[in-house]
């Protein structure tokens, strides 16, 4: 569900602190925030923010294609293992470990 055109979009305020200080002082250094519901304004382009998915930051560089869209997109919460090698669990017989099909 998308938010209000009415309300605008949601920047926190502690994060567009931190991005205004970064333009002032032109650090290179990431911004790390933990809001991933902030919206990417053009202020942020050009910035690179880490950010905290829950367990551990992820790095991201923000460009001009990513306006608009919010912090947690590009910081996955759930990582894919992969499949098993069957396609499905594989079934065992016993204690002898063999494979039935």
């Amino acid at each position: 569900m998308s938010r209000s055109l009415k309300k605008g979009f949601f920047v926190d305020p502690k994060l567009l602190e931190k991005v205004n200080k970064a333009r002032l002082m032109k650090s290179s250094g990431p911004i790390r925030t933990w809001s991933r519901s902030s919206t990417i304004t053009p202020e942020m382009v050009g910035l690179s923010f880490e950010v905290h998915n829950g367990k551990y930051f992820h790095k991201v560089f923000v460009t001009e294609s990513m306006i608009g869209h919010k912090l947690g997109e590009f910081s996955l919460t759930r990582r894919f293992t992969g499949h098993t090698a069957g396609g499905k669990i594989a079934k065992t017989h016993g204690s002898t470990g063999r494979v039935m099909n």
